[in-house]
């Protein structure tokens, strides 16, 4: 069976008319990573449900007949080392890399997703639109508005696009350096009429998303998610998830998951519960009483990482009878004081109780998350983790315990956005792993040299995107980006600069024009209040 075959639809794509504006909608990657992302599945639906227009899907490795002559190109941006497919697919069709190469018969290139929405300026110069923020209401605006300029020149396109709420036209605005290597001194609008600043879009609903496509070639075979919760209500400090997300969304049991689920389970017996904090649903109970129901005894469930002090006994003991037979929980450190320090609101008591409850409940293993390299983070801090650990093992024995830890990297919009990363992180990451592998706790370190990527193009400005040119020639390994700086030295700032330094909270940052869910002093009180925490 090929790939459209084994589609198993749950909307109805609507007829095209005869004037339908062609669109390519593409993935950055392969179909099976794609058609797994319920942010793809859903805008592609939105698009494809327009009868206005004709919509044709791409994927690394799959696409759907292209028309020759496509008006739009959109992009749904998740992993931020996919931009060297968006550039090779650009280039496979013939499309300039670089937006101000384009011409009046090129197509408008548009960007969304979660690497876009936190800090596109490293990907700018590749983008004639970026949506910021959720695409429900945001991405009919924006077909709307084209649909307005449709016949108009490119440049009176843009810049009736850039009028609408949540569009962010970069070529419209001016980026202004001390000097080539030195720091950010203004970001501002190239013409008046423009807002000085573009606000995130946020989608106010009790009614969230869920699958429109089922796959057997999904990464996930046949799985229908459900998205139960949006942004959480924790805000840990490092939390990208938190901050740009804001504010805390659940779905209605009765109007948005009940029906969401009955209609998914008609087409499959594999549901995926989704959400950054899908437990803390106020009726997450009730939840999971209607999956308990005997005509889903045969459904295979899978839950999201779960707030640790909601892991109860009876949640454990559901999921175990539904095929799952683990939990995944974040605790980020052992250290009660570095938990104070992110506002990880949680004790090393209520970790051990959620290891006995998923025990009890009759799961076979709890995969933990945890950090290394957090602010204020001392020795101290890492002993206590290796501490919480044993402990963990000595209540729960024969509860398969792994640790999956990363380094911290700043994030745009959250408090932390100023900290860089931790230079000794690697050398933390490698005593932790040693520490734990003794006490025969398996662990799955994060590259370090990954996080420092993550962290480049986390706080990169525009200069960036020149480096990215460079890199997708030499590769995506740390040594290949070095290589790249080294090459432009003296046309922009240092690799530390990027990923190392602590900046002051008086620094324009990149992303200083992007209005995110909260100002800019909330952020630095968020900060100061961390940095305080002992």
């Amino acid at each position: 069976m090929n790939i459209l075959e084994s589609e198993k639809l749950l909307f109805n794509p609507a007829i095209s008319e005869a004037n339908a504006i062609p669109v390519v909608f593409a993935f950055p990657n392969q179909y099976t990573i794609g058609i797994t992302s319920l942010g793809y599945q859903i805008v592609w639906a939105t698009l494809a449900m327009r009868k206005d227009l004709q919509v044709s899907r791409l994927f690394t490795d799959f696409q759907e007949y292209l028309t020759k002559k496509p008006e739009l190109i959109g992009f749904s941006f998740s992993w931020e080392l996919d931009y060297v497919n968006i550039l090779n697919i650009l280039e496979s069709l013939d499309i300039p890399i670089e937006a101000d190469q384009r011409q009046q018969d090129h197509p408008l290139v548009f960007g969304g997703g979660p690497v876009l929405t936190a800090n596109p300026e490293p990907f700018a110069a590749f983008f004639d639109v970026i949506l910021l923020g959720d695409g429900e209401e945001l991405l009919d605006q924006f077909i709307d508005a084209y649909q307005m300029v449709r016949t108009a020149d490119r440049a009176t396109q843009l810049s009736h696009l850039a009028k609408v709420p949540g569009i962010y036209v970069p070529s419209l605005y001016e980026v202004s350096y001390e000097s080539a290597e030195g720091p950010i001194t203004a970001i501002e609008p190239i013409f008046p009429d423009l807002p000085p600043q573009i606000k995130k879009q946020t989608y106010r609903s009790n009614i969230l998303s869920a699958s429109t496509v089922v796959t057997a070639n999904a990464a996930w075979e046949n799985i229908y998610m459900v998205e139960v919760v949006r942004s959480c209500p924790e805000m840990c400090r490092f939390c990208l998830a938190s901050y740009l997300t804001l504010p805390f969304r659940t779905a209605s049991l009765e109007f948005s998951l009940i029906p969401a689920i009955t209609r998914g389970l008609k087409v499959t017996n594999r549901l995926g519960l989704l959400g950054a904090s899908v437990t803390q649903h106020p009726e997450f109970d009730q939840l999971l009483d209607y999956l308990a129901q005997p005509q889903y005894q045969d459904v295979r469930l899978s839950i999201a990482s779960v707030r640790t002090n909601t892991v109860t006994e009876k949640l454990a003991r559901i999921l175990a009878t539904r095929d799952t037979r683990s939990l995944t929980i974040a605790v980020e450190s052992g250290s009660e004081r570095i938990r104070r320090v992110i506002n990880k609101k949680l004790h090393n008591e209520e970790i051990v109780q959620a290891a006995v409850n998923a025990k009890a409940g009759g799961l076979k293993a709890l995969k933990l998350y945890g950090m290394v390299g957090i602010p204020q983070e001392e020795t101290a801090d890492l002993e206590a983790t290796v501490t919480l650990l044993k402990s963990l093992k000595k209540a729960a024995p024969g509860l398969r315990l792994t640790f999956g830890c990363s380094t911290f990297v700043p994030k745009a919009h959250t408090p932390f956005q100023w900290l860089g990363v931790n230079s000794e992180a690697k050398t933390r990451l490698n005593w932790l792993g040693k520490q734990l592998g003794r006490e025969g706790i398996e662990v799955r370190p994060e590259s370090y040299n990954w996080s420092v990527i993550q962290a480049l193009i986390s706080r990169g400005d525009r200069r960036l995107s020149q480096l990215l040119k460079l890199t997708r020639a030499y590769g995506d390994t740390l040594g290949s980006y070095k290589r790249a700086f080294k090459e432009l030295r003296g046309k922009l700032p240092q690799l530390d600069f990027y990923v190392h330094e602590n900046w002051s909270t008086e620094t324009i940052l990149p992303w200083d024009h992007l209005q995110g869910p909260l100002p800019l002093a909330t952020l630095q009180k968020h900060l100061e209040e961390a940095l305080k925490s002992q």
